[in-house]
């Protein structure tokens, strides 16, 4: 993470009405053949579709930078991909891939991590210009366009002194980081971001060939809201705005420690498995290792450097690491310690995993052994910190199962170099890919579960893996909202028979 470094914040524009706030995306004018390329099929039980919005296929330029995704492992080649502007072109372009037999994928953030949000040959919905934002200040709701990032979500309410939990990473889809169940610094203390979701806009298949809007709170398709919090992804249909139940926050104090090389990790990643599921629910922390550091991020909520320095005394007090302190608005510290993507490798691989009991020393052994000889700088094993708000289920319940775990733990590999025309031959790719493999399988004894939003396609009982008991009801609610299966990728819940 960079030290504090400023970026351009997202500014809202006021409008009449007390306690109101309303930031309207930039509007891009269509590109050149906006339409329909072909006759529905004979017996359409709704009027043909012609699609809408700004428009890309494969003869237009631009074609290579829409197609692209964050994670360049992947590389997909679409037959068209919409830029929806509003509700209705999304309508229009589920419509279109029913009527046309064309699959159809869905893309906010393009961080789809095994890359399902593309599709070749088949139709990108992408939500990601949906950018509308409303805030009742006196209710404590904000409702949200679904192309949200979370770092425009994250540095718009704080300019209201607001915040709902979101994840690290600003340039991550708020929806599709929400929709998945959505943890990050503010999760002890405000719960996970799909608990703040009180509602939502949906657009669902209907019949054989159609398409229309749903309305999603806890008086309306309450089953459906309960699948969203956590199943949401691309499931069940989609979501093109989201409403949230926001909490006050003035300030936060952001403390960042490092140790150079990982002589202390034994010492430092069992004090902070003991320590930091049980810290003062306010803060919020992440230990992150590579092979030559070890950092630790945490923020407090409404608290002083005093206060942070005082919770994090023990790790801190383990050997001497390099300590920086900032306090400020949590949009500002949020923004600051942002990497550009352009400074990222281009291709990553991650394995998801929960624990529900402190790792044993030959479970640390593996994470010493493994980061010792990791294939880059920039791979990293990170845990973060649950308990606290984690483990309150809010009114209605949600689809996300793992609230008893004591961390989230990720080995990650990253390497190579962006590029415009990204390739899938570098040197690198089977060594990095190796090592996360077996480091993930060393680490098997000891964790439980994955996390939907890190997913793997070679993962066996992915299921329950992600949802545990809850997968049978997904299943049902999907039979309900998605008959046909419409929403279909790899791993996505099939409706029960």
């Amino acid at each position: 993470m960079n030290d504090f470094s400023r970026r351009k914040l997202l500014k809202a524009t006021a409008v009449a009405g007390a306690g109101a706030v309303v930031a309207q995306g930039v509007t891009t004018a269509e590109a050149h053949g906006a339409s329909a390329v072909n006759e529905p099929p004979k017996h359409s039980k709704c009027p043909p579709a012609k699609l809408t919005g700004r428009i890309v296929r494969p003869d237009n330029a631009g074609y290579t930078e829409a197609r692209l995704g964050w994670d360049q492992l992947f590389s997909h080649y679409p037959l068209v991909i919409v830029f929806a502007q509003n509700t209705q072109d999304v309508v229009n372009a589920l419509t279109w891939s029913r009527q046309n037999d064309v699959a159809v994928r869905v893309r906010s953030g393009r961080h789809s991590l095994e890359g399902w949000s593309n599709v070749d040959n088949g139709l990108v919905i992408d939500i990601s210009e949906l950018k509308s934002v409303h805030i009742d200040s006196a209710a404590r709701i904000a409702t949200v366009g679904a192309g949200l990032s979370q770092l425009e979500a994250v540095t718009t309410l704080a300019e209201q002194n607001f915040a709902v939990t979101t994840g690290t990473e600003g340039t991550v889809g708020l929806s599709g980081a929400t929709l998945g169940g959505g943890f990050g610094f503010l999760t002890r203390w405000l719960g996970m971001a799909c608990d703040s979701l009180i509602g939502a806009e949906i657009v669902v298949a209907e019949g054989d060939e159609c398409a229309k809007v749903v309305k999603v709170d806890p008086h309306n398709n309450q089953d459906l809201l309960w699948a969203l919090r956590g199943a949401g992804n691309g499931n069940f249909g989609i979501v093109t705005s989201l409403t949230y139940r926001v909490a006050p926050l003035k300030s936060v104090t952001y403390v960042q420690a490092t140790w150079t090389g990982i002589g202390d990790l034994r010492r430092i990643f069992d004090t902070y498995q003991r320590t930091a599921p049980y810290f003062d629910d306010r803060l919020g922390t992440q230990l992150e290792i590579h092979r030559n550091q070890i950092f630790l991020f945490g923020v407090l909520a409404e608290g002083t450097p005093a206060e942070a320095k005082k919770l994090l005394d023990p790790l801190l007090s383990i050997d001497s690491p390099q300590v920086a302190v900032q306090v400020g608005n949590w949009g500002d510290v949020y923004a600051g310690f942002q990497i550009p993507t352009a400074d990222e490798p281009a291709n990553w691989k991650f394995y998801s995993q929960f624990t529900r009991k402190p790792f044993p020393s030959k479970a640390i052994d593996v994470i010493v052994s493994f980061m010792q000889d990791a294939p880059t700088d920039d791979s990293n094993f990170f845990a973060q910190a649950f308990g606290g708000a984690v483990r309150k289920s809010p009114r209605g319940g949600t689809a996300f199962p793992h609230r008893d775990a004591l961390f989230y733990s990720e080995p990650g590999a990253g390497w190579g170099t962006r590029s415009e025309e990204p390739g899938v031959c570098d040197p690198l790719t089977p060594q990095a890919q190796a090592w996360i493999a077996e480091f993930s399988l060393a680490l098997r004894p000891y964790v439980d579960g994955a996390y939907v939003n890190v997913p793997n396609v070679g993962m066996q009982d992915w299921e329950t893996a992600y949802w545990g008991s809850n997968f049978d009801r997904l299943r049902t609610i999907k039979a309900e909202y998605d008959p046909h299966n419409v929403f279909k990728y790899e791993q996505s819940i099939p409706p029960a028979s």
